[in-house]
Order: C-alpha cells, then structure tokens, then sequence
C-alpha cells in the first residue's frame, strides 16, 4: 500500500507540472498570435514617447498625492503574502511584468468623500477657537453661576447681560460644550482661573435669584419698612439658602423690584374689567373734568414777575445810556478810535497795522514793485500776493463824495457788497473795505467835506 501510494503522489506531481508548463506555453503562444494580428490588420501609429509637463492645480496635486497613497497601499497588500508564502515570481510573469506599460492609475471616485472629510476635520479646532473667543471667561462664569441658581437655561438667556447678545440656541450649545466637551471644557477653565479676584466677585454679585431666595424674600411685608439689619437677619438665618455673594444691600434692592412688581405674599394683583369693553386711553381722557385741571392764578406770582420785569427793562436802558462811554474804552483798546484829522487829510484807510491818509483828490491801491509805483502799497498792511499791481482807484469828487473803482482781477467787498473789475461804488464814513482777505475802515474828515460842500455850493450858482 505505501509503495503504490508513494507511485500515485508522484506521478499527480509529474502531471501537474507538465500542466502548468503547457498552460504557460499556451498564454506565451496567444499573446504572440495577437500581437501579430494586431501588427497585420491595423497599421501602426507614430506617437511620441516624451510625456509633456505641466503646472499642476493644487486639487490636482491633492487628487494625484491621494492617488499615490492608495495604490502604494494596494500594492504593498498585494507583495505581503506572496512574501509570506515564500514563493517567487515564474519566468512568464516576469515578462508579463516587463511587456505591460507602467500606466499613471486614475484617481478613484471614492477619493473626493475623504477628501472633503479630511477638509472639514481640519476646518472643526478653528470653529473651535471662534467659539472660545467669542465667549469670554466672565460669559462663561455668568452662564455657570445662573444655571446652577435656576436650572433653566430659558431664564438664563433672558435675565443674564452677556458682553455681547447671544441666541437661546447659543446658550444651549455653550452649555453643553461645558458639559460634554473636552477640549472646551479645559480651556473655559482655564481661562475662569486666570480672571482677577475682583472681577470674580463684580460676577458672582450679578447672580440671579433662584426661587428659594426669591420666596424668602417674599414673605418680608410690603407694608413695613425693612432696613439693612433685617436683610442681613435673613442671610444669617438661611446662609444656606441664599448665594454666597449676596449683601444684605442686594437683597434690599431685589425685594423693593419685587415690591414694585406685586411679586410679595401680602400683595395682590388687581384683575382686569369682567366687562366685554376694556377701558382704553382715550375713554380714560374723556372721563377727567378739564375744569378740575386748570391753574389756579397765583397773584403774588405774577406781581413778582412784574417787578422783575421792571427791573430787567431799567438795567437795559441804563446801558444803552452808558453805551457811548463803553464805546470809547473799547476804541482806546482795539486802536479804532477815530483819529485826529489835520486840515490835509480827506480820508483815512486804517487796517489793522498800518494807517493810509488820503491827501489828495485821488489815489490808487495796490501792490508795489519796482517797476510799479502806488500811493497806497496794500502789502505793508499783511499778504498781498493775490491783489493786483493797480488794484482799485478812490476819488473826490466836487460834491464831496468818495468813490472807488475796481481795477484789478479780484473783486472788492464794500461792507459785504462785491464790487467786480470795471465797476465803482460809493464810500461812505466807517465803511469796510475787503481786499483779498484784508479789511479796512474808510474813516472820513467830516470838518474838511463839509468845507468842501460848501464852496463847492458857492461856485455852482456863479
């Protein structure tokens, strides 16, 4: 029996080999058959071999590194348990190896999933971080302290003052980020530790009530007069009922807004009209007597305002009255006063620093130069720049009448009246001359005019 057995292994491994080869002869023979049909029936095709490069995208870059990595796995896959195995490659799968191109393999549909998914992993710490610096430590320890005194995060969100407005949903999520995250958690934490004692203590003072101190409070009479030592009895009576920052002033200022709010035992709320019609505003107007409503005169009142009134009107024509003294002190400081005028001078042009006496029947205004000479040079009186060389003219004429005329681009401002190039207007005393900024007072001799009328007057009638 072990002799025919041992007879029966070996030739089933005879047969198996000559299979095998016949098996690889017959796929070598195949592939050269096609290779030849290919070569006879389609005519062969000129390509360049020299793979043209390009910039790539930077998903393109992301997709073919993607790409990469996966077909690294795969054939790292594929080699371990042929290593395992301890079997090498045959002389036609080495060939098979050889004869096939290297081609780039395609990135796969499934890639752009886990792409997307790697994008919003690495987007969730910096959302994080948002959170964290929207929410500052103080909101955090507010949201803490009033949740643990009420239990109600709908309370929370309206009766805490956040440093800035959140939703009832934004409440929500921070609270349960506080609870169930970690990383929020450690980091809120961490940055409770660090706040200043004071500002701790300026915090746990803005707690809110819980509904054990509120039902303490309640039951002090809104009749009595509870002052501090009674509120601090009742925080030495329940220390431990009430929260470990509150004052015997805050329980003070909580009860008297209960008070006010008819929130205390003894008080009641009083109920609306049972009747079908409520009582508006305006049927509330029409009811009051507008008789009952009006004023009644006062005499001692208005005889008061009489005499003050009186007074008032006394004082003010006692300065109109003293108005001129005034006048004077105020021309002796400003140098306004009108100056002594000699039996030479028409007129005086007084600026602010220089002062131009007209002694002739007519003189020109502008800026001098070298080459142009001007009886008043208007530079010495501040800048001049924009005047003219020739900027106006002023004359006398027989009946005693002052006039200027504008020579120069710019126009001339008579008391706020523009006077244009080509055009004349009529100077009279104290008038305000404006050349380009600067401002004068055209002052004129009123005893030597007069002179001048007069005989001006004589010689007409001759």
């Amino acid at each position: 029996m072990d002799k025919d057995s041992q007879g029966l292994l070996d030739s089933s491994l005879m047969a198996s080999g000559t299979a095998s080869r016949s098996e690889d002869e017959e796929s070598l023979a195949g592939q050269k058959r096609a290779s030849s049909q290919a070569l006879g029936t389609i005519p062969k095709r000129r390509s360049s071999s020299r793979f043209i490069k390009r910039k790539k995208f930077d998903d393109e870059l992301v997709e073919s590194s993607l790409a990469k990595s996966s077909t690294r796995a795969k054939g790292a896959s594929g080699v371990e348990p042929g290593r395992c195995s301890g079997s090498e490659p045959s002389s036609s799968e080495k060939k098979k190896v050889s004869k096939t191109p290297s081609t780039p393999v395609p990135p796969s549909p499934a890639s752009a999933p886990g792409l997307t998914k790697r994008v919003k992993k690495s987007k969730q710490p910096l959302q994080v971080t948002k959170d964290l610096g929207r929410w500052k430590p103080a909101d955090d320890l507010l949201l803490i302290n009033a949740v643990l005194q009420t239990n109600d995060l709908t309370s929370v969100h309206l009766g805490v003052k956040f440093s800035c407005r959140f939703t009832l949903r934004e409440v929500q999520e921070r609270w349960y980020a506080l609870l169930y995250d970690p990383v929020i958690s450690k980091l809120a934490c961490q940055a409770m530790r660090q706040l200043h004692p004071e500002a701790i203590a300026a915090i746990q003072s803005k707690a809110l009530f819980s509904k054990a101190e509120e039902q303490l409070l309640s039951k002090v009479g809104s009749t009595s007069q509870p002052t501090l030592e009674t509120f601090q009895d009742l925080l030495h009576r329940h220390p431990d009922a009430f929260y470990l920052a509150r004052t015997a002033k805050a329980l003070q200022a909580h009860w008297q807004l209960m008070k006010q709010y008819y929130l205390l035992e003894d008080q009641t709320v009083q109920p609306l009209p049972k009747g079908d019609q409520v009582l508006n505003f305006s049927d509330a107007e029409d009811l009051i007597d507008d008789s009952k409503l009006k004023d009644m005169r006062d005499e001692v009142l208005e005889h008061e305002l009489t005499v003050a009134d009186r007074r008032q009107k006394r004082e003010i024509r006692q300065l109109e009255q003293e108005l001129h003294k005034w006048q004077v002190l105020v021309d002796s400081i400003t140098g306004m006063s009108s100056p002594d005028f000699d039996n030479q001078t028409l007129a005086v042009l007084r600026g602010r620093m220089v002062r131009y006496l007209m002694r002739s029947r007519e003189i020109t205004l502008g800026r001098a130069t070298k080459d142009n000479q001007i009886d008043v040079d208007l530079s010495l009186e501040g800048p001049a720049w924009k005047i003219s060389r020739k900027q106006g003219v002023i004359k006398l004429k027989n009946n005693g009448d002052f006039f200027i005329a504008n020579e120069g681009r710019r126009p001339i401002y008579i008391d706020g009246r523009p006077v244009l190039c080509g055009s004349k207007w009529r100077l009279s005393n104290n008038s305000v001359v404006e050349i380009a900024s600067l401002r004068f007072v055209f002052l004129i001799n009123q005893d030597l005019i007069a002179l001048i009328r007069a005989e001006a007057a004589k010689i007409t009638p001759q």
